[in-house]
């Protein structure tokens, strides 16, 4: 049942996510930027889903993986999606940024 719960709102292996992030990842809060001030990861950065393509450029220079993040999981998914469509490889889906 878990499963189908991460399939659908995302989010990775806790165990993977954790050794992603300790190897320096840059974490990506795909929400609001009114939703990340009420709270966010901590060294998130808040680039919204609806300008991620536009910022594909500064992702890239970041020269690190990628973990993805938002409230529930959907937009995590999205970003993780469209980042990969892009070429982009090591993209890593957390779910919520409670998880983190």
């Amino acid at each position: 049942m878990l499963s189908l719960f991460k399939s659908i709102f995302g989010g990775g292996n806790n165990e993977q996510i954790d050794a992603v992030r300790a190897q320096g990842a840059v974490i990506i809060d795909v929400r609001s930027p009114g939703e990340f001030a009420g709270g966010h990861a901590k060294g998130a950065v808040n680039i919204p889903l609806d300008v991620l393509d536009s910022k594909l450029n500064t992702i890239r220079n970041y020269k690190k993986p990628v973990i993805v993040c938002c409230a529930s999981g959907m937009r995590s998914a999205r970003a993780k999606a469209l980042l990969g469509n892009r070429g982009l490889t090591e993209v890593y889906d957390a779910g919520s940024w409670r998880n983190l």
